[in-house]
This record gives C-alpha cells, sequence and structure tokens, in this order.
C-alpha cells in the first residue's frame, strides 16, 4: 500500500504526533494543529472526567476515548490507575453492563452467538488483528448481577483494559469475546434494546458444544492464545474440560484464589497464629469461594499440615448454613472436598451460628451478601483474636459482607483487613489505616504476561500458586512496615513484572514453557526483558515519530539511488 492509500487508525488521531507523522499518518488537518505535550493532554482528559458527576458518565467519556486514542486513553490509565480503574472495572463496570444495550455507540470485541454453531473460525477470521489473550465469558454471572446476557461484554472489555494497563500486553493483541447462549434474564429478553439473541439460556451440553467449537477456532486462528474465562455460572465445566488442552485459566476461581492467598500469606505472617490453628469460615460457597479455600489448602501444606488437616481449616457456609455432609440436600460437586462430617448431626443454620460454634481467626466473605458481617460479629472476632483476619471480597462495593470503616470499629482496630472492592482510609485513634483491596488486577495481568512471554502450552496450578507467591513478596519495605497486606495500587506495574516473572519460573519448572532464550536468564536480566516487551504508551509517540522518520530516510536513498 502507498502513502496515498494509508487509511488513518483511531490511534493516529493523537495531537501530540508531530506534523511530519500527522502527513505521514494522512491525518494531518485532520486534529487541531497544536503539536501537544502529553501533560497537557491528560490534563484535558482529567478536566473533562472532572465535570461528569456520575461514575457511569465518566465510563462512557473514557470508553469513547479508547476506542478514539488508544494511547492517550492507557497514558491516563497508568498514570492515574488508582483512580481510573474503579471507573473502567469494579465497581462502575457493574452500571455499564446493566446499560450495555441502552449505552451502546461503538462496536468493542467479538459476538458469537449460539446461531453461529458450525461457523465459529469464519466469524472468527473477521478479527483483523493477531491475538495473544482473549477474555471471554457467555455473561450468565457478572459480579453479583445475574445472568445479563450480551450485557456482560463490559467485563471482557474492561478486563482487557485492566491487562493492557497494568502489564503492558499491546492492545491490539487483545480480544474481548461474548458468548451469546441466550439469557435466563426476561427482563432483557423483553426489552426491545436489548441487542443478544432472545433465546432462553442454552443447556449446559449446547454450552459444552459451543465452548469446543470455540476453543478448537481460536487455537487453530492463533495458535498458542491465552484464553482467560470469566463470569460463568458454571466455571468449572469449561476449566477442566480445557485446561491440559489448551492455555487457559479462570480468573473467578484461580485469580480469585491466587489474589486472596497472597493477603493470607501476609495476614498469617502478621497475625502470628501458625497455619495449623488458623480456622476460617467461608460465607459463600460457590466457585470463587471453593477456589479461593483450595489455594489456601495449598498453602497450609506447604506449611506443614497433611492435605487432610489443612482442608479441616475450613468451614463453608451456603444459604442453607454450614456445608454438611447430614445436612440432607444433594450438594454440588464442588462443595462436597470441603462438607464438615463432624459436626456431630447437628446443623448450624445461620452464619451467626457458624461463627459461634467454630470462634474463627479467619472471616471470608465471597457471598455477595451486603452487610453480613455484622457489627455483632465484627465484636466478637475483635474479642477471639488478636489480629482477626477478616476479608469481605464480594463486588461491587454494595454487595461487600462489611466495610472498612466497621472492621476497624467493631475489632478496636485489630483487623487485617481485605476487600474486593475499594474502600477509603479510616483514622483510628489518630493514626490513619489503610484497607487492603484484594482486587484480581493485582495477579490476572501478571499472569497474562507471564505465560504469553514463556509460550506456555498450559496454565498449571504451580504457575498461579506461583502468581501468589510472587505478589506476596512484591510490598515494598514501608508498606510491610505499616503492616499492608497488598502493594499500593499506583505500582501495579511493578508488580505484575514481579509476578509474571514468578509465573515463568513456575512454567519452566513445570515444562510447559517454550521460550528457550530466557532459560538460562538470571533475575536482574530476566526482570530487564520482560519489561522490554510491555507496551509503555509513553512511548508510543517517540516510537512513531523514529518510525516515520526511519520510513522517510529509506524511502529518500531509494529515490536518490533510483537517479544514479
Amino acid at each position: 500500500m502507498s502513502v496515498s492509500d494509508r487509511t488513518p487508525e483511531a490511534g493516529n488521531y493523537d495531537t501530540s504526533h508531530s506534523i511530519a507523522v500527522r502527513r505521514f499518518h494522512r491525518t494531518h488537518g485532520l486534529i487541531p494543529p497544536a503539536v501537544e505535550d502529553q501533560d497537557v493532554q491528560l490534563q484535558r482528559c482529567l478536566k473533562q472526567l472532572s465535570r461528569r458527576e456520575k461514575s457511569i458518565d465518566k465510563y462512557l467519556y473514557l470508553s469513547g476515548l479508547r476506542n478514539s486514542n488508544v494511547h492517550l486513553f492507557y497514558r491516563l490509565v497508568t498514570q492515574h490507575i488508582k483512580d481510573i480503574a474503579p471507573l473502567i472495572y469494579t465497581p462502575t463496570v457493574g452500571d455499564a453492563c446493566l446499560q450495555w444495550s441502552h449505552n451502546y455507540v461503538q462496536p468493542e470485541g467479538l459476538y458469537l452467538s449460539y446461531a453461529d454453531k458450525g461457523h465459529v473460525a469464519s466469524i472468527l477470521n473477521n478479527w483483523p488483528q493477531h491475538v495473544e489473550i482473549t477474555v471471554v465469558t457467555d455473561g450468565s454471572r457478572i459480579l453479583g448481577l445475574g445472568d445479563l446476557g450480551i450485557n456482560g461484554m463490559g467485563i471482557p472489555v474492561g478486563k482487557l483494559a485492566l491487562y493492557i494497563g497494568c502489564a503492558g500486553i499491546r492492545p491490539e493483541a487483545t480480544l474481548p469475546l461474548m458468548l451469546d447462549l441466550g439469557t435466563g434474564n426476561k427482563q432483557f429478553r423483553e426489552d426491545p434494546l436489548y441487542m443478544g439473541s432472545r433465546r432462553e439460556k442454552g443447556s449446559a451440553k449446547e454450552e459444552e458444544e459451543f465452548m469446543d467449537e470455540v476453543m478448537i477456532a481460536l487455537n487453530e486462528k492463533w495458535p498458542g492464545i491465552v484464553v482467560q474465562f470469566e463470569d460463568f455460572k458454571n466455571p468449572f465445566p469449561a476449566l477442566e474440560r480445557n485446561r491440559e488442552k489448551y492455555t487457559c485459566f479462570n480468573d473467578d476461581i484461580q485469580g480469585t484464589g491466587a489474589v486472596v492467598l497472597a493477603g493470607i500469606i501476609n495476614a498469617v505472617k502478621q497475625s502470628g497464629v501458625p497455619a495449623k490453628e488458623q480456622r476460617a469460615v467461608f460465607m459463600g460457597a460457590g466457585s470463587a469461594g471453593v477456589g479461593v479455600a483450595k489455594q489456601i489448602v495449598e498453602f497450609f501444606m506447604r506449611e506443614g499440615l497433611t492435605e487432610d488437616q489443612a482442608r479441616r481449616c475450613f468451614w463453608l457456609v451456603d444459604t442453607k448454613g454450614l456445608v454438611t455432609n447430614d445436612r440432607g440436600d444433594k450438594l454440588a460437586e464442588h462443595k462436597i472436598y470441603f462438607s464438615r462430617d463432624d459436626n456431630g448431626g447437628k446443623q448450624y443454620k445461620t452464619l451467626g451460628d457458624v461463627v459461634d460454634y467454630v470462634k474463627p481467626t479467619i472471616l471470608m466473605g465471597l457471598s455477595t451478601i451486603g452487610g453480613i458481617f455484622s457489627p455483632e460479629l465484627l465484636t466478637k472476632m475483635g474479642q477471639w483474636n488478636e489480629r482477626p483476619i477478616i476479608f469481605p471480597l464480594s463486588n461491587p462495593s454494595a454487595n461487600s459482607e462489611c466495610n472498612f470503616e466497621d472492621a476497624v470499629k467493631y475489632t478496636n482496630g485489630k483487623a487485617l483487613f481485605a476487600s474486593g472492592s475499594p474502600f477509603p482510609p479510616v483514622v483510628y485513634e489518630g493514626k490513619s489505616l489503610q484497607p487492603g483491596q484484594g482486587n484480581n488486577m493485582y495477579v490476572f495481568p501478571g499472569i497474562g504476561l507471564g505465560t504469553i512471554l514463556s509460550k506456555a502450552t498450559i496454565v498449571t496450578q504451580s504457575m498461579i500458586y506461583a502468581s501468589a507467591e510472587a505478589l506476596s513478596t512484591a510490598l515494598s519495605p514501608s508498606e510491610v512496615a505499616q503492616g499492608w497486606l497488598y502493594p499500593e495500587i499506583a505500582r501495579i506495574r511493578d508488580v505484575s513484572v514481579i509476578v509474571a516473572m514468578g509465573v515463568i519460573r513456575a512454567a519452566q519448572e513445570a515444562g510447559v514453557d517454550r521460550e528457550t532464550r530466557i532459560k538460562g536468564m538470571k533475575d536482574e536480566e530476566l526482570e530487564g526483558w520482560v519489561r522490554s516487551k510491555m507496551y509503555d504508551p509513553h512511548e508510543e509517540t517517540r516510537r512513531v515519530e523514529q518510525e516515520v522518520h526511519s520510513f522517510v530516510e529509506d524511502l529518500s536513498g531509494r529515490i536518490g539511488g533510483s537517479h544514479l
């Protein structure tokens, strides 16, 4: 294609580009003439954000910016990650999903409907870029909001924005993917503005067959693609069916487990209570809760417990009470591993009953029941423990089992706290206390980056565990001194490098890596190599300037040579 035939791309409309670059991209005259400093661009963005009062309006502005000037968007994300992350992902993404069809403006991601069965491969061919990682959902269990159908596309879009901003995966190498298998949400099916198919949710068999076709097509189109499953109502079948065949993982199960495990590793250290004496009550026995508990079991085993001893440190509570063998109902398969057989025939129907029975050292929430960690329960945790570990992990904030202020107040400032959604600091007895946030963004970007860079054939459990271990070591000396459980979110790109390195080393130890050039690298050399592979939106203007300069020089040389 000649220069004159070049069609401008979205990233080319950048006011930080020189006039020479604008001429090359054919955007000269299509944007205002000032060649702006990147800081000036960010000032304008922040000012426009500040004028919007509602978070959903800020989200829509940022979506428009990402689609019109992708590098400026990611400069904003990386430089102001603590403020921007809640606007492009949780908690704002929940509202964005609920309103997705009503607010739809531009295409984002790829939609595969059940009606496309048998033709998935041909539809994937419509995607123009080479893809290294995809986030895929069917929208059947979005956060704590239930079945949202294709409105759940906000999750893959937002998740991949964090892969890019936090771990430096290039934007064009990502694919948000929605599987439209129908929806059980009657309100959406009857909404004239709903943009998905209006069929009832398909059967488990239909989902399995369709997923098989999708996984085959993805790996034929982009061999070695990393597939992250997200927000499936029943996430276990797809993971179990594919984890040994393809490079895939489930962030709800494995990512949540890893980020919580990292916090638990640090909290257990700070509590002074050894693993063998820990007693963990989990409010929520779904896929995420069980996934988290299994990760912690592995940690307890590495601390010297047998698997059975570690497993018996957990009491899981669902809507019917304590999960036991003799409760009288048929337990979901994933709950059986932690089902208790030592309750002496007595059934404990409420969380309060279970807490009084167990007197836990750890209170974990993955229930999406806002406020269920009552002042009474929190007070008891503070009375029984010198440093009670309290992790209300449900999203969004309204679904959190308690807030940080209550955890501090009712435990007399003793709580070792981490939540799923952000909470503000609290001043207690003249000291500012910082809440931990067990946000999956601490691990999944690094898992994805490490898996891509190592060219891993599969994502092993050892790689997931390594991500948690790496995260637990990522705190700075000042963060450790202040008793934090997680690093400052502003350092997320440095944290992702540490996590990615842990994942790479685990892939090498498991023998599933294919990137032979880095096998013999020492840690310092590997760190430099990982950083060199990360997309840096602040360097894009300089990179483009150099490319255009080299192109012009090369073209001038050819023209000059043709006259000799």
